[in-house]
């Protein structure tokens, strides 16, 4: 059990609420675009945050705390990471204005918090009320971590679109307008009142919102059960992801093993849950009700291990898939000019060379392009 001091979490919670405010008043007052140096000091300051808070936990409360609280809090990184591809689709398939994104983004968090909050606030009274429901979380992660090796497997993770039936209906019912008036969700024209994009997007990001707090709850108490822990790892994980979003926007497909990373990390956790469910075991019809004592409880200092060591390897690979990808489509390219050089050198024409250099020109771009969508699909 985790006994912190009262001042210890109370003082927390300030400094992570004064945070968010200076966030959004940043988002409100000054809507814009922010460039690479902004994002990348802004992610660095999050992360230096999140780091300087989990050392600071292992001296007010005890080493086991800080290691529970890195192991969330990366589990939840690199969740959030994944969930950034639903956000740029989102972005692209409603073409929002690029300087109104960070708006988009932080109404994204906050819902996050607020939803993550709720599902932290449940599965803490399940657990503390019925041990068994680790078998349920067990049972869900293992499944998810299929799910995603699956979709790794045959290439289905992520559609061009995202939609779902509340949307789809909200389009249909809801008077709307085809632009964008800033951030305002509903305007008056011509008399009537009218709702605008941003209403379905924010919706959009709402419930994505949702779902990911389905996934990432489970498995954050599969590796710790105090539910100070949970929510902090979880708000420091979401901090970052406005600034992240703009800093690896365009970096996300050449994180083609993101998925399969993942797979392993729900997986692991999800046994480490079963395994935890069955050494705390009191369902009647299970070992008539008794523990199983001499099942292992496996060690935060492990769930630490396996997930740094998973999130470097699959980084690593798919940097290397992508690199490789990439030297192919030039190779591609050089060899399909290549004919088209040669003959127009040979005829000593500079007509032919004019005319031959498009129809090269195309065939590269197409064959990379063709290469670039293997390696989009690669990731799905």
């Amino acid at each position: 059990m985790l006994n912190l001091p009262v001042w210890f979490e109370i003082g927390t919670f300030v400094v992570l609420i004064l945070l968010l405010v200076l966030d959004l008043l940043i988002v409100t007052r000054r809507p814009h675009a922010p460039s690479i140096r902004e994002a990348s000091l802004w992610v660095a300051f999050y992360v230096g945050l999140a780091v300087v808070f989990g050392i600071v936990l292992g001296f007010v409360g005890h080493g086991q705390a800080s290691g529970e609280f890195f192991a969330g809090w990366l589990t939840e990184y690199s969740l959030s990471v994944d969930n950034l591809f639903i956000f740029v689709i989102i972005m692209a398939q409603f073409r929002v204005p690029r300087q109104f994104q960070q708006s988009v983004l932080m109404f994204g968090i906050l819902t996050a918090i607020v939803l993550r909050g709720v599902f932290i606030l449940l599965g803490a009274a399940l657990i503390n009320q019925f041990a068994w429901v680790f078998y349920i979380f067990g049972a869900f992660l293992v499944y998810t971590a299929v799910k995603l090796a699956n979709q790794q497997v045959h290439h289905e993770e992520h559609d061009d679109e995202y939609e779902n039936a509340f949307v789809r209906r909200a389009q249909k019912v809801l008077p709307m307008t085809q632009e964008y008036h800033g951030i305002k969700l509903r305007i008056r024209e011509n008399g009537k009142r009218l709702y605008t994009p941003m209403l379905i997007v924010f919706l959009s990001i709402a419930s994505a919102d949702l779902l990911f707090a389905v996934d990432s709850i489970p498995a954050i108490f599969g590796l710790t059960q105090e539910a100070f822990i949970v929510f902090t790892a979880n708000i420091f994980a979401l901090m970052g992801l406005r600034q992240l979003y703009f800093l690896i926007g365009g970096l996300l497909q050449k994180l083609v093993y993101l998925s399969a990373g993942l797979a392993v990390i729900l997986a692991f956790i999800g046994v480490k849950l079963v395994l935890h469910a069955l050494h705390e075991n009191n369902l009647p019809f299970i070992n008539g009700g008794e523990p199983f004592h001499n099942v292992p409880e496996v060690p935060i200092w492990l769930s630490l291990t396996v997930i740094l060591s998973t999130l470097v390897v699959t980084t690593i690979l798919s940097l290397l898939k992508s690199r490789s990808d990439e030297r192919k489509a030039a190779q591609a390219g050089a060899l399909a000019a290549g004919p088209g050089a040669g003959s127009a050198s040979g005829s000593g024409s500079p007509s032919a060379e004019v005319s031959e250099s498009p129809s090269s020109a195309d065939d590269a771009a197409a064959t990379a392009d063709e290469v670039d969508g293997q390696r989009v699909d690669d990731h799905r």
